[in-house]
């Protein structure tokens, strides 16, 4: 078989980065669709998938190890894409819409089952969308498809929330899934507003407005869970800027905004 090309490991790094390392085989689907359309056998993409995991630091932290003939070729990939996920998310979607001869917009809508606005924001939509996608699955395999706070595990209650909020990012912090939590649904609108938040040591806690709801089922979906540690993710660990930017401008905010 012929050496990888930069395009194949480009793809699969991208796919890396949305799939839980543990479970990655050659028989997952998402393995098996990257091989038909890079021209690889799943064997051969899983393997690189193993590559890539023997550079990253929060797997070995856990006592995880990826393969260790990881080649010149896998570090130039890590290095260059390694906190740059916008510009993977689309330079990935690019080449697989080029391999499967589609346009990039045309392959994210057989991926999302939505359509592509029309005009002069069409590749700004399209990069957005891309971004938000690559966004999602990233936060949601490195937590394994668990909500960090009560473990729940059904997709459709699932929402990759940002740490700090979209509207306060750069384009790299949007797309960076350290950035990230996987919350359900409940939960997610509690962080985005400010009602409970987590440490940079993971540590939850939960707002004094919370606390002085006159509700038992206060206990029952958010007390139980204050000063209670995350379950933190096998990847992507939650960078400590971000939470403390959600400290100290999101927690709790309508007591600044009051004042």
């Amino acid at each position: 078989m012929n050496n990888w090309t930069r395009e194949e490991e480009i793809v699969v790094f991208e796919l890396y980065c949305r799939i839980p390392f543990k479970n990655s085989s050659k028989n997952h689907p998402e393995v098996i669709k990257v091989a038909n359309i890079i021209g690889r056998t799943p064997s051969a993409v899983n393997m690189k998938i193993g590559n890539f995991g023997s550079f990253d630091e929060n797997l070995k932290k856990q006592g995880i190890v990826g393969l260790t003939n990881a080649s010149k070729l896998d570090g130039e990939i890590w290095e260059e894409f390694n906190d740059r996920w916008d510009k993977l998310s689309v330079e990935a979607a690019t080449i697989v819409a080029k391999m499967t001869t589609k346009t990039a917009s045309a392959t994210l809508d057989t991926q999302e089952g939505k359509d592509i606005p029309v005009g002069r924001e069409t590749i700004s939509a399209v990069k957005r969308r891309i971004n938000q996608s690559f966004f999602r699955s990233a936060v949601l395999a490195s937590y394994n498809g668990e909500c960090c706070i009560t473990g729940i595990a059904t997709p459709e209650l699932l929402i990759a929330s940002h740490i700090k909020p979209w509207k306060d990012c750069n384009e790299v912090e949007r797309t960076n899934p350290r950035n990230g939590l996987c919350l359900n649904a409940l939960h997610d609108m509690a962080f985005d507003k400010g009602y409970i938040t987590v440490k940079p040591d993971g540590e939850i806690l939960v707002s004094n407005q919370i606390k002085a709801i006159n509700e038992e089922s206060k206990h029952k979906y958010f007390l139980c869970y204050d000063k209670q540690k995350i379950r933190f993710p096998d990847k992507f660990l939650p960078d400590k800027e971000f939470l403390e930017y959600h400290n100290d401008v999101i927690f709790e905010k309508w007591k600044r905004q009051g004042q």
